[in-house]
């Protein structure tokens, strides 16, 4: 099993950048995919980005392509969601998730891929 703890959201303004950290437990971090989901009131949770257990596949969402950047650190048992030019659409609670995989070089972007979620953290993009 692994937990989750999101970190780094806020009330920012438009325009403006944020990191956006998630911290797992466990002992085999390295063999779960990860991602971070959003969801704004009354819509559904949404991928934003997804990363392999490896790292090295990624994947964005169209909303965010281009102003998001998704890493993780194995070692440290850390990914991290950056995003840059922040719009009111933007504003949401964002969530980490993980997966057990045995594929190293595969991605998942559907809520029910996965397992294990943090409690969230709102981000919020005044207009």
């Amino acid at each position: 099993q692994v937990q989750l703890v999101e970190s780094g959201g806020g009330l920012v303004q438009a325009g403006d950048s944020l990191r956006l950290s998630c911290a797992a437990s466990g002992r085999t971090f390295s063999s779960y995919a990860m991602g971070w989901f959003r969801q704004a009131p009354g819509k559904e949770r949404d991928i934003v980005a997804a990363i392999s257990s490896s790292g090295a596949i990624i994947y964005y969402a169209g909303s965010v392509k281009g102003r998001c950047t998704i890493s993780r650190d194995n070692a440290k048992k850390t990914v991290s969601l950056h995003m840059n030019s922040l719009t009111p659409e933007d504003t949401a609670v964002y969530y980490c998730a993980a997966t057990q995989t045995p594929h190293s070089g595969r991605y998942y972007s559907k809520p029910d891929d996965y397992a294990y979620w943090g409690q969230g953290t709102q981000v919020t993009v005044p207009s």
